[in-house]
């Protein structure tokens, strides 16, 4: 089995770069399974409505999510549909949910998605705790499990994979935009990667323009972000899985 995992899109030009190149990937590298990370997509601050049916019609079949995710209103509207999650260990009972089961080539797959705490300033429980305890039920039911981890520090999501190493199939991380070049299979044979990357505008600041985003650096005074335009890049991360084992072979970073 063959899954790609998609680093955030940024803004509407990067749902479009997303979508020029998806299905050629899908199409020339045999994907069977396809995770977006869409928190970003609507104006680089949430999702909405439009953008999550795009997002669907490029053949997804998880849409995660991260601390963006109440960005847009109308999330309410569809933050139940099946194909969507939003972090597991925000608060006990808000709207949606923090993982779904798919069925993919006679496969179980569990996809998690969770939030760090360091320097992230959303309200959240214990990723480490919330998350052990979720893949561990989980384990029992399902073949291969996903964990996209939307956190700041590398610190805390390398912490994060090796908590779940042996445990979790595959542990990404998402949120920095800044694709790492430490993917490996750890010790106990879980895949990790730290940062998938951005699907957004390549000349940015993570997707921001390059001119707003210094003026709010250099003279500390409050400048709205907005969107970078110009060319865009993709991330994202192939896993080649074994189909007696379940676990992870390979691993290939993309950045077009």
């Amino acid at each position: 089995m063959r899954i790609l995992a998609v680093g955030d899109l940024i803004g509407e030009s990067g749902l479009k770069k997303a979508q020029e190149v998806v299905e050629r990937i899908r199409r020339e590298e045999n994907i069977d399974f396809i995770i977006v990370n869409g928190e970003n997509v609507a104006e680089g601050m949430g999702i909405n409505q439009k953008y999550f049916n795009a997002i669907l019609s490029m053949g997804t079949n998880v849409v995660t999510m991260g601390n963006h995710t109440w960005a847009k209103k109308d999330i309410f509207t569809f933050i139940e549909h099946e194909q969507l999650i939003r972090p597991a260990n925000y608060t006990e009972g808000v709207p949606g949910k923090g993982y779904v089961i798919c069925k993919c080539n006679n496969k179980k797959i569990a996809v998690v998605n969770l939030i760090g705490r360091t320097e992230m300033g959303v309200l959240s429980e214990n990723p480490f705790v919330i998350g052990r305890k979720l893949i561990e039920e989980l384990k029992e039911n399902v073949d291969i499990i996903i964990v996209d981890f939307h956190a700041e520090a590398s610190a805390e999501k390398v912490a994060m994979g090796n908590y779940l190493d042996g445990i979790a199939t595959i542990v990404y991380g998402t949120h920095t935009h800044v694709q790492t070049a430490d993917d490996r299979i750890l010790p106990e044979g879980t895949a990790y990667i730290t940062d998938i990357g951005m699907t957004g505008p390549k000349n940015s600041v993570i997707g921001m323009d390059v001119k707003a985003s210094l003026k709010r650096f250099v003279t500390t005074l409050p400048e709205r972000y907005k969107m970078a335009d110009g060319e865009c890049i993709f991330n994202g991360c192939i896993f080649d899985i074994n189909d007696e084992t379940c676990q992870v072979e390979n691993i290939t970073r993309l950045y077009l």
